[in-house]
């Protein structure tokens, strides 16, 4: 079936990798092979360069991929209204995510979804701020949690605020504090979430006219409160991340207040196919009561 060979196509185009398409999808890498070799043949022209480091996508190629994730977006969209029309709940999402969010909120988000819904399937991907607004521009995701400020032409549903705290060892001198005065950081030794995957620490900084000695930059939060704990500087982290170190850790509200304030971002609600619309607004109906 052409779907699957577009499918296929779509997925190697963002593992780079025959290997790994094969095992995500459930083929022989000599299989992946062969039908890539067919649509290729079909089309007249290559779709990757093969290479030691594994396969990249030709220009070619690269002028197809967002063409073919919308055919795959309104086919998945098509066979889940049948499904609806049916009675039966069926369908595939793909969701993006904060690490934090995908340790804190989702399992339990998840577990009482697929109780709900057992044969909705979902998919996760990880990232920062600048790769989860990619791929929900790009539709390789149906939607993705973010923080505001919300990208233009995107639909938001608002889900909860998450405070911005101080991360410091805990024998620091000012941790018996109620509070962390903003203006303790400038100077200090500072260990800084990498650009474009976490705005809301930059923005307070800057509000603040702050400037930190930026000591390490990460990607991981975990990483960063490893090198609080190991006395290699202080940090600003959100009270979600910070859940599960507070008894290695002394986390304090920021002065003045700061928060990321979470939701659910997408391109198009009224466009969501039917399987993502359910999880949209189960998590809103979920996160936003506690329940």
């Amino acid at each position: 079936m052409v779907i699957s060979k577009y499918k296929l196509f779509e997925d190697v185009a963002e593992t780079r990798s025959f290997t790994k398409s094969a095992e995500r999808l459930g083929y022989s890498q000599s299989g992946v092979s062969h039908i890539l070799k067919g649509l290729e043949a079909e089309l007249g022209f290559p779709l990757f360069v093969r290479s030691k480091r594994g396969v990249t996508p030709t220009p070619n190629a690269e002028l197809l991929l967002p063409l073919i994730r919308n055919v795959l977006s309104e086919t998945e969209k098509l066979e889940q209204t049948i499904h609806a029309i049916q009675g039966l709940e069926a369908g595939e999402l793909t969701i993006a995510t904060y690490s934090s969010i995908s340790v804190h909120w989702l399992p339990p988000l998840l577990h009482q979804f697929k109780e709900r819904y057992p044969h909705i399937d979902i998919i996760l991907k990880e990232g920062g701020a600048d790769d989860i607004l990619q791929w929900i521009q790009e539709n390789i995701v149906d939607l993705g949690f973010l923080s505001l400020p919300r990208p233009c032409g995107l639909d938001w549903i608002p889900l909860a605020s998450d405070p911005l705290m101080a991360v410091l060892p805990k024998d620091y001198p000012l941790a018996s504090r109620d509070a962390f005065p903003m203006g303790e950081f400038e100077g200090k030794s500072f260990i800084i979430s990498a650009v474009g995957t976490d705005y809301d620490i930059h923005h307070a900084l800057e509000t603040c006219k702050v400037h930190p000695d930026m000591k390490y930059s990460s990607m991981d939060d975990r990483a960063i409160i490893s090198m609080v704990i190991h006395h290699l500087g202080i940090s600003i982290l959100s009270e979600l991340i910070l859940t599960d170190y507070t008894e290695r850790i002394t986390a304090l509200p920021l002065k003045p207040f700061f928060c990321r304030e979470l939701g659910i971002a997408m391109r198009s609600y009224a466009e969501l196919p039917p399987a993502a619309r359910k999880f949209a607004d189960f998590a809103k109906q979920k996160l936003k009561t506690g329940e």
